[in-house]
């Protein structure tokens, strides 16, 4: 299937006397209401945002590359803003991370063209889902992981796979809510791996749809369990039903692992 083209993008350059910064930004969602800015729980967002108008003194607006959900974290997240302000690109992390809180730090900033956007020119993203296949649930990573009790078969996992790789419709896999213009969506990477209770499970796309890692994940737990087929994802993907997929996953098992930019 060949994508659909995309409208031009609308990417505001920087405003005249500022310039445009990239931040490389790692995070443990557990405490958060997500990526974005919202009236009725503190985001990832917002928090950036009141650290970098304490040490600049403006009003900075951040712009991520991914809106993550209540309750995912993120080791690669990247953003940029615009600020007048004269601090050296390298200074960044230092500052904002005595601002923020310990779930939140910066990890790089560096100086980019005032054109550039960190979500619209991304040009692949990957997740990565982490589920702990035990009895009993881990005591310390327990908020980084689902956590499965029952028996998962690796095979059939690992059979389901291959059919998502390539460029497809995945309208089955977006949830209620997703507000994407094409749901055609070009999947370069998709592998499990097996240490001893962990699964991980990696995505690499040019894009992802609302809730479509977790889609994925929760339809892969219940392929594991015997309660779907390991054809299933060609089989939803043929239908374009979100009723063909199973659950989705908990949020606590995803994390955004890197952006990539050309």
């Amino acid at each position: 299937m060949t994508a659909t083209a995309l409208p031009p993008l609308q990417k505001p350059p920087a405003p005249p006397g500022t310039r445009r910064f990239l931040l490389t930004i790692s995070y443990d969602g557990t405490r958060y209401g997500g990526w974005q800015i919202q009236q009725n729980a503190i985001s990832i967002q917002q928090r950036l945002e009141e650290a970098l108008h304490k040490i600049t003194g403006e009003p900075v607006r951040v712009t991520g590359a991914s809106r993550t959900d209540a309750g995912v974290h993120a080791l690669g997240q990247r953003a940029h803003f615009d600020t007048a302000a004269r601090i050296p690109p390298d200074k960044y992390p230092f500052a904002l991370n005595t601002c923020l809180p310990r779930d939140i730090r910066v990890l790089e900033c560096s100086l980019v063209p005032g054109d550039f956007h960190a979500r619209f020119d991304a040009r692949s993203k990957c997740y990565t889902y982490r589920i702990y296949n035990a009895p009993h649930a881990s005591a310390l990573l327990g908020h980084l992981c689902a956590h499965v009790p029952v028996a998962l078969s690796l095979s059939a996992m690992e059979q389901s796979l291959p059919a998502l790789l390539g460029t497809h419709d995945f309208a089955a896999f977006q949830a209620a809510g997703g507000t994407a213009k094409t749901t055609v969506r070009t999947i370069q990477e998709a592998t499990l791996t097996r240490e001893g209770p962990w699964l991980t499970l990696h995505l690499r796309g040019n894009a992802f749809l609302y809730n479509m890692v977790r889609i994925i994940a929760g339809t892969l737990i219940q392929v594991g369990q015997g309660k779907l087929p390991p054809d299933v994802f060609a089989a939803a993907l043929a239908s374009g039903s979100r009723l063909s997929l199973g659950p989705t996953g908990p949020a606590q098992g995803l994390e955004l692992t890197r952006v990539d930019y050309e």
